[in-house]
């Protein structure tokens, strides 16, 4: 009986029939490891005909190349499964570290806020011996001593900002790294292992705030560059400009910084915050690059109003990045803000008090961009369509960057209001500036130039009641014929691709359905970006009907229905067979921000427990209760945007036109909500969601109403 090889430890022997091991020759083992890249699991004939097309492989029986392969095999599995073991342990190292100095701070904490208590009493035992009068002159003359030592005069000298940058660096540590902040776990965020860092909200604090702490496979200086370039990652960050620089002596650097905020949504104004932003080196080699707002309270220099935008405030913010044992970082995120919600409808205002939304916006998107940049440098390979991974990305970045540009339509980018219909439920804007395209040299698959040099954009938002966004946009992407109309997609496909288009009409067009191709690259944990092929979509072209697919690029995200306050979003744009990383984008879509601010206000007796990082399995079924609660109470608010690009003498017809579709949409939209209610799913779903699709539930649920 031929023995048993156990090659898998070595796979350069081989155990012959007679029990003695036999060494492969070096060029044996190369042509087999380049089969097995193209093959890992060769069939018995592939495994034949190597052996005819290998000379050097010509003296090895077949059997013995089926058992090289089940032992290379073997040792991968066993090399992925070691890198595995070898990352969940740094990461739980790292995580006992942070639940140690958290203990630690704990600790310090009890003890002073013993010894304020003891001094508290002592205080208020003297104080009742003493007069009102001499009391109160006391505690006057105590109050403007702190209000001198806290905030000494400054000015905009070197001198000045250094000591504003001294005590934002001091304000920024206590909220990252001690209890400045109460902070509680964010709602649907179990940490662990496998998640993506340990997320926590604020608790009762000036503005909204949030903090996150997670493992990175990157240097210290190279999380801090791609932090530092906040328009490659932060999606609503319009724009960011360095006003000054300047250098200090302990070897750190002061940044003047004004950034501009898009608006999510049609109903209010964008932000802008004027920065100063602080970086140095601490003594044990961690990076710290902390920020807060410049106002009057610390007299430095000051940024006059721009128009169009409402000055929030930044307190004191920022990272802390520290080095790891084995590689990588451990990093502190802390961001706190003030978005002046007074300044928005009252609907509107859980919007910008909710620091569960901060926390999925801003601070959960920088950790997953620095786990996406790590996964590129480690594994920098052709995914779907061809591309790397960071050209997917980039791809990504200009959908969600141009759909908040349609939003938001600044004068300064050259978009002018249309004159209204009458009604202004939807806003139409034209934007003619020949950038807007991206350059004037947009030409049409026959070669000719293009006349279509103006983009139109129609909007509207509207106010959903009851509705996860989650199950809603899941429905709008997979049931598109529900509520888009084939001939507006073959317009939209036709003036972008394929030359003169006339309006749509009625009767253009054969919906014959819709194909999802997926790119094999996921962007994020919770975004994906697909290819939808419309099949047999007919058109008008110069007086003919021709059927072609039309393809859309889209970015889908917020589909998970378990994270709790996340922005839902689907935004797609025309593009051909031919597209290229540069061509221009018209992104248009949806997007649901949820307005339900109760997940913010958590018990204050809740506290961060540490020690659940640690815990590897199911959460149980307190997710799935969370969930349930939050699917049947939320309100939402929807934006739609929608860019067509039209020849400059067709601007009435196509604003005419564009109204109508986007109401037709909001119908829709309407008509979809109050199907995928709870309570017109089915009482159990306001317990917990079915085990089957909403979708179906909501097709039958059509399909009966429509008999009756």
């Amino acid at each position: 009986m031929m023995a048993v090889t156990s090659a898998c430890k070595d796979g350069g022997k081989l155990m012959m029939d007679n029990g003695k091991y036999v060494r492969y020759t070096p060029e044996q083992v190369d042509a087999l490891e380049r089969v097995y890249h193209e093959c890992p699991k060769p069939s018995s004939l592939r495994r034949h005909q190597l052996i005819r097309e290998c000379p050097i492989l010509s003296n090895i029986e077949p059997k013995q190349i089926k058992i090289w392969f089940q032992n290379r095999r073997c040792r991968e599995k066993q090399r992925k499964e070691s890198s595995r073991l070898q990352a969940v342990n740094r990461k739980l190292t790292a995580m006992n570290k942070l639940l140690m100095e958290e203990n630690d701070r704990l600790q310090k904490h009890v003890s002073h806020l013993v010894y304020e208590n003891s001094y508290f009493r002592q205080h208020t035992q003297n104080a009742t011996l003493a007069t009102r009068d001499n009391s109160s002159e006391s505690v006057v003359m105590s109050g403007q001593q702190l209000m001198t030592s806290q905030h000494p005069p400054r000015d905009a000298s070197p001198a000045g900002l250094l000591s504003i940058a001294e005590e934002t660096l001091t304000e920024f540590l206590s909220k990252a790294t001690g209890t400045a902040v109460e902070w509680v776990q964010m709602p649907g965020m179990k940490p662990g292992p496998d998640s993506i860092g340990i997320i926590t909200i604020s608790h009762c604090c000036t503005g909204i705030a949030s903090r996150a702490c997670g493992l990175v496979a990157l240097e210290p200086t190279r999380v801090a560059e791609i932090l530092k370039d906040r328009l490659s990652w932060y999606r609503d960050c319009r724009a960011v400009n360095v006003l000054n620089v300047l250098s200090t002596g302990n070897g750190g650097t002061i940044e003047l910084l004004y950034m501009q905020l898009y608006a999510p949504t049609t109903l209010a104004p964008a932000r802008d915050v004027w920065l100063l932003r602080y970086m140095s080196v601490m003594e044990d080699g961690s990076l710290v690059i902390c920020e807060r707002s410049l106002n009057n309270t610390q007299n430095g220099p000051s940024m006059p109003p721009v128009q169009d935008f409402v000055r929030a405030e930044v307190l004191p913010s920022g990272y802390l990045i520290r080095p790891c044992e084995g590689g990588g970082s451990i990093i502190h995120i802390v961001d706190h803000i003030d978005l002046e919600p007074s300044s928005v409808p009252e609907v509107l205002r859980p919007l910008y008090e909710s620091s569960t939304l901060l926390a999925q916006r801003t601070t959960l998107a920088a950790l997953r961009h620095l786990r996406q940049v790590s996964q590129e440098v480690s594994q920098p390979n052709v995914t779907g369509w061809g591309r790397r991974p960071a050209a997917l990305r980039a791809l990504g970045q200009r959908l969600s960057r141009g759909f908040n540009e349609a939003v938001n339509g600044f004068t300064d980018e050259a978009w002018s209001m249309v004159e209204s219909d009458g009604i202004d439920d939807v806003g139409v804007l034209v934007n003619s500036s020949p950038g807007k395209l991206m350059g004037p040299n947009l030409t049409y698959a026959n070669g000719f130039p293009s006349m279509i040099t103006s983009v139109l954009c129609a909007k509207a938002s509207m106010l959903l009641q009851n509705v996860p966004p989650a199950i809603l946009l899941r429905f709008l992407r997979e049931h598109r014929s529900e509520w888009a109309d084939n001939g507006i997609d073959a317009y939209l496909s036709a003036a972008f691709t394929a030359g003169p288009c006339s309006l749509p009409v009625a009767r253009a067009g054969y919906f014959g359905g819709q194909a999802i191709l997926p790119l094999a690259h996921t962007i994020e944990q919770e975004e994906f970006m697909e290819v939808v092929r419309l099949e047999n979509v007919s058109h008008f072209q110069e007086d003919t009907i021709i059927p072609s697919d039309i393809f859309f690029l889209q970015v889908c995200s917020g589909v998970d229905e378990k994270a709790v306050g996340s922005c839902a979003e689907l935004i797609f744009a025309p593009i051909d067979a031919s597209f290229s990383d540069d061509a221009p984008l018209l992104p248009s879509g949806f997007r649901i921000i949820p307005l339900d601010s109760k997940a913010d206000t958590s018990s204050p007796n809740r506290t961060l427990d540490l020690a659940s990082t640690l815990e590897v399995g199911p959460v149980g079924n307190k997710a799935s209760g969370d969930c349930s609660r939050h699917l049947g109470s939320a309100k939402s608010i929807m934006t739609i945007a929608f860019q067509f690009a039209f020849e400059i003498h067709l601007q009435e017809n196509i604003a005419a036109m564009a109204r109508q579709y986007i109401r037709s949409i909001i119908s829709s939209v309407q008509r979809v909500a109050l199907a995928l209610s709870p309570s017109n799913l089915g009482p159990q779903v306001s317990l917990r969601p079915p085990p089957g699709t909403p979708e179906a539930q909501t097709l039958t649920l059509w399909i009966c109403q429509s008999y009756r």
